[in-house]
C-alpha cells in the first residue's frame, strides 16, 4: 500500500509442549462436555448389508478459460487467454483446475460443485502460473493417480520440497497436502515411506509463518497434519515388532541420511526419526516398559544426545512424578503410568506413538489475533488399538516453570480451528518444583498456553495488520498529501526561478537541496507505489530500486540535519560563529555523498533483505526494500539518530529565542509560527513514524501520513506565501500577464486610437495596481 512505502518501515519462539491423544481410526466428532465437541478416533464404519448404495452426484468434467498473467522476456507482464479443465467432481466438493492458476494470494482458484450438482460461478478471471517448483508438484497431485508405488511418489515429494529451501509458496503446502491425501485413500501405509515422510514435514515446517497461515484458508495445515499422523499411526508393527525385544546388539544403529536421523533400539523396543523439526518414536512398552519421553535442553549421563541439538531420554511407566517435576533443563515430557498403561492394555492398546514438534506451525489458528497459544515444543501421543472415549485416569504432561510464569497461562487443547482450555487441569510449580504438571483424562490434543501479553509479544502477527478500511484510509491521507507536497515544491523551484534575489541567498540555497532531494523521494514512492511488483521480477532491478529509495530517504536526513545545524548556530551559538568559505558546497558533498556508505553496506553485507517476502508478493504492497537487520541498521538507526538529534537541536533554538524576546502576544505567536516551521523543515514528524515502526498504536500511523506528506506544502506556504518578497513577485507577474491579456482583447475595440496612447494607458493601469 502506498501509506506502506512511504512509512518505509516493513515490518518465535517456538510453540510450548503440546499432546494429542489419538487411535489410529478416523476422526468423528463425539459429545464430552455440554459446551464443547471433542474431536476423537472411531472404527471405520461400515455398510449394512441391507442397505442400499446410492449413487453420488456429481459434476461433469468441463472446461474453462482464464488469462494467464505471463511474464515477457523484457521483464513486463503480459496477459494471454489459456483453456483450463475442472476434472469430474463429487456434489460439495472443491475441484482444482488441471493446470495451476493462482490468486493474488498465492493460492489456487477452486470451484465448488454444490449440492445440486452444478459448478459455481468464477466470472472471468486473471491468475499467475506459479513458479516451478509449485507447477511441478501440482503435477504430481495430478498424476498421483497413475503412480503405482507410494514411495516413490514420496521420495520425489521429498526431492522437490529439498529444494526449496525453506521457501515455498502458500499453493506448495496446499498440494502437499492433496499429495497426503491421495496416497492414503490409495494404498496403506509403509515403513519404507516413513523416513520421507518426516523429511516432508520438516520442510513444510521450515516455511514462512505467514504461508502457512495462507494455506490454513483451504485447511491445508490441517490436513497435513491429520494425514501425517494417520500415516505415522499405521507403522509401529513393522518398526517395533515384539519380535526384536530383548535381542542384544554389539552397538545402537544410528545414521543420518538426509534431514532425518534414524535411531534403532530394537532391544528396548524404540525407534525413533529425529530432525531439527520434527521427531517420531515408536515405542512397544512389551520391551522394557517404556511409555514415554522427555525432552531436555543439556545433556547429562542418562540423556542420548540428537543430532538436531536436544537430549532425550526414554521414561518408564513406574517413573516419579514428583522426580520429573523437580528435574532441570527440561522442555516437554510426557508418560502413561503404569496403572493409566495396564488399564489401556486391557482395551486393546500395544504401542506407543511419540511426535515432538519443535514449534506450532502447523498448527493454525484462523483468527488473525490471537489471545493464547503455545510457546515451546509440542509433544503428541498417538496410542493405536485403543477404542475408548476417554482415558481411565489422568495423563500427566510437564513442561518447564519459567515457560509459563505469566498471567493467563494454562493448559489447552487443540480442536483443529484453536487453542481452548476447559477440560484441562494446571497445577503449577513451587518449592524445589520446576516444572508445570498438566492432567487430562480425554482423548484430544493438549497443549500449554501463553496468555495475557502474547498479543502484543507476537510481532510477526502484528506487524502493521490493519483492518481494510484503515489501510484505504490511509492511502488516500498519503496519496492527498503528496499530491500537495509535489506541488508545493513545483512553486518554491518556480519562485527560485522568477526571484533572482531570492535565489540568491545561502539559505535559499540549502532550501532547494532539501526540495530536490524530496521530490526525488516522492516521486520514487509514487512510481513504486504505483508500479505492480511482478512475482519473477529481476533481482537487478529490485536491488537497485531499494538501493535507490534507501538512499533518497537517507540524502533527506542528511539536509534536514545540516540545516538544523545551521539555524542552530544562527539562534543559539550566534557570538563567534565563523562559516568556512563555500559551506554551502562543503554541505552539498556531504549530503548527497555519506547517505552512500549505509547504502553500499546493506547491498554488500546483506542484499537479501531488499527481496520482498512471500507476504508482500501476495499483496499490492511487494517493494524491494532493506528488512530485517538491514532495515534497522541501514535506515531506521540513521533515521532515528538524525530525529532525536533535530529534536534537540530544536528544543535549544525555541528556548533561546523565547529568553531573548519578550513574551507579547505579538512574538508569541511568531514564536509559535517558527516552532511549526522547524518542526517540519527539520523532519520531526518521522517521530511518528518511529513510534509506529515500534507498534505504539494505529493513531501513530494516521499522524505520521497526516504530517510527514505534507512536508513540501509546509515549506511552500512558509517560504512563498508567508514571504513577503516571493509573494509579491507573485502577484506581480500574475497581475501584469492579467492586464495584458485584457489589453489584447481590447484592442480591436479601438483601431483609431494611436499606439502611444494605448502605451500610457497600459503604463497607468499598471502603476494603479
Amino acid at each position: 500500500m502506498l501509506w506502506q512505502l512511504c512509512l518505509l518501515f516493513a515490518g518465535l519462539w517456538p510453540s510450548l509442549g503440546h499432546v494429542r491423544l489419538t487411535p489410529s481410526t478416523t476422526w468423528r466428532s463425539v459429545q464430552l462436555f455440554p459446551q464443547q465437541q471433542w474431536q476423537i478416533r472411531s472404527q471405520s464404519s461400515t455398510v449394512k448389508p441391507a442397505e442400499k448404495v446410492v449413487p453420488v452426484a456429481r459434476c461433469e468434467a468441463q472446461n474453462f478459460q482464464h488469462i494467464y498473467k505471463v511474464l515477457t522476456a523484457a521483464g513486463n507482464v503480459s496477459f494471454e487467454p489459456h483453456l483450463n479443465h475442472f476434472a469430474s467432481t463429487r456434489a460439495g466438493e472443491w475441484a482444482s483446475m488441471r493446470d495451476l492458476c493462482l490468486n493474488e494470494q498465492g493460492l489456487p482458484w477452486r470451484r465448488l460443485c454444490n449440492a445440486s450438482a452444478q459448478w459455481a460461478d468464477l466470472g472471468n478471471i486473471s491468475c499467475d502460473a506459479g513458479n516451478q517448483l509449485s507447477r511441478q508438484l501440482h503435477q504430481l497431485q495430478e498424476d498421483i493417480q497413475n503412480v503405482s508405488c507410494k514411495t516413490i511418489a514420496l521420495t520425489k515429494l521429498r526431492h522437490l520440497l529439498s529444494q526449496s529451501r525453506g521457501q515455498l509458496a502458500p499453493v506448495d503446502v496446499y498440494s502437499t497436502a492433496q499429495i497426503f491425501t491421495k496416497l492414503l485413500e490409495q494404498q496403506q501405509a509403509q515403513a519404507a515411506g516413513s523416513t520421507d515422510l518426516v523429511s516432508i514435514c520438516h520442510e513444510i515446517m521450515s516455511s514462512d509463518e505467514q504461508v502457512l497461515r495462507l494455506s490454513a484458508e483451504l485447511n491445508a495445515t490441517n490436513s497435513l497434519l491429520s494425514k501425517f499422523e494417520d500415516y505415522m499411526n499405521a507403522l509401529p508393527r513393522e518398526l517395533v515388532p515384539s519380535e526384536s525385544c530383548g535381542q542384544f546388539r554389539a552397538e545402537e544403529e544410528k545414521s543420518g541420511g538426509r534431514a532425518v536421523e534414524t535411531a534403532n533400539y530394537a532391544e528396548l523396543g524404540v525407534q525413533a526419526l529425529i530432525t531439527s523439526n520434527l521427531s517420531v518414536f515408536y515405542v512397544n512398552p512389551e520391551c522394557e516398559n517404556i511409555t514415554g519421553i522427555a525432552i531436555y535442553s543439556a545433556s547429562a549421563e542418562d540423556r542420548r544426545s540428537a543430532n538436531s541439538g536436544f537430549w532425550y531420554r526414554f521414561l518408564y511407566a513406574n517413573e516419579s512424578l514428583a522426580h520429573l517435576r523437580r528435574e532441570r533443563d527440561l522442555q516437554t515430557g510426557t508418560y502413561l503410568p503404569e496403572e493409566l498403561w495396564q488399564q489401556l492394555k486391557q482395551r486393546g492398546a500395544s504401542y506407543l506413538i511419540l511426535k515432538v514438534y519443535a514449534h506450532d506451525r502447523l498448527f493454525v489458528e484462523r483468527a488473525q489475533q490471537r489471545s493464547q497459544r503455545p510457546r515451546s515444543q509440542v509433544l503428541s501421543i498417538s496410542i493405536p488399538g485403543f477404542e475408548g472415549v476417554q482415558l481411565p485416569a489422568p495423563l500427566p504432561f510437564l513442561l518447564p516453570h519459567a515457560e509459563v510464569a505469566s498471567q493467563g497461562s494454562h493448559c489447552g487443547y487443540w480442536n483443529y480451528e484453536r487453542w481452548l482450555s476447559d477440560g484441562v487441569s494446571t497445577c503449577g510449580g513451587s518449592g524445589e518444583e520446576l516444572n508445570v504438571l498438566c492432567e487430562a483424562q480425554h482423548l484430544t490434543q493438549f497443549s500449554f498456553l501463553i496468555g495475557g501479553s502474547y498479543a502484543q509479544q507476537a510481532a510477526d502477527e502484528s506487524n502493521l495488520q490493519l483492518k481494510a478500511t484503515h489501510e484505504e484510509l490511509l492511502d488516500t491521507i498519503t496519496q492527498v498529501g503528496c499530491g500537495f507536497s509535489l506541488f508545493g515544491l513545483l512553486f518554491i523551484f518556480l519562485t527560485a526561478a522568477l526571484v533572482k534575489k531570492w535565489r540568491s541567498q545561502a539559505s535559499t540555497k540549502v532550501l532547494l537541496h532539501l526540495c530536490l532531494a524530496l521530490a526525488l523521494q516522492l516521486l520514487l514512492f509514487g512510481y513504486l507505489g504505483a508500479e505492480q511488483l511482478p512475482l519473477k521480477q529481476s533481482w537487478n532491478r529490485c536491488l537497485i530500486s531499494g538501493a535507490v529509495l534507501q538512499y533518497s530517504v537517507l540524502v533527506v536526513f542528511s539536509w534536514m540535519l545540516i540545516i538544523a545545524y545551521l539555524q542552530f548556530q544562527r539562534y543559539v551559538t550566534v557570538i563567534g560563529v565563523a562559516r568556512p568559505s563555500h559551506y554551502i558546497l562543503i554541505s552539498a558533498v556531504v549530503a548527497w555523498t555519506l547517505p552512500l556508505l549505509p547504502t553500499f553496506l546493506v547491498v554488500l553485507l546483506d542484499g537479501e533483505s531488499f527481496k520482498p517476502s512471500q507476504q508482500q508478493l501476495k499483496s499490492k504492497a511487494a517493494l524491494c526494500y532493506p528488512s530485517g537487520y538491514g532495515l534497522a541498521l541501514g535506515v531506521v538507526l540513521p533515521i532515528a539518530l538524525v530525529t532525536f538529534a533535530n529534536a534537540f537541536m530544536m528544543l535549544c533554538i525555541i528556548y533561546s529565542i523565547h529568553r531573548a524576546l519578550n513574551p507579547r502576544r505579538q512574538l508569541i505567536i511568531q514564536q509559535l509560527r517558527l516552532s511549526v516551521l522547524l518542526f517540519f523543515l527539520l523532519g520531526l514528524t518521522w517521530i511518528f513514524g518511529l513510534c509506529s515502526y515500534m507498534r505504539l498504536g494505529i493513531i501513530f500511523s494516521y499522524l505520521f501520513c497526516l504530517t510527514a506528506t505534507l512536508q513540501g506544502f509546509v515549506l511552500f506556504v512558509y517560504f512563498v506565501l508567508l514571504n513577503a518578497s516571493n509573494r509579491h513577485a507573485w502577484l506581480t507577474l500574475i497581475c501584469s500577464q492579467h492586464m495584458k491579456i485584457n489589453m489584447q482583447s481590447a484592442e480591436p475595440q479601438s483601431m483609431s486610437t494611436s499606439s502611444s496612447n494605448t502605451s500610457r494607458r497600459t503604463q497607468s493601469s499598471v502603476k494603479s495596481v
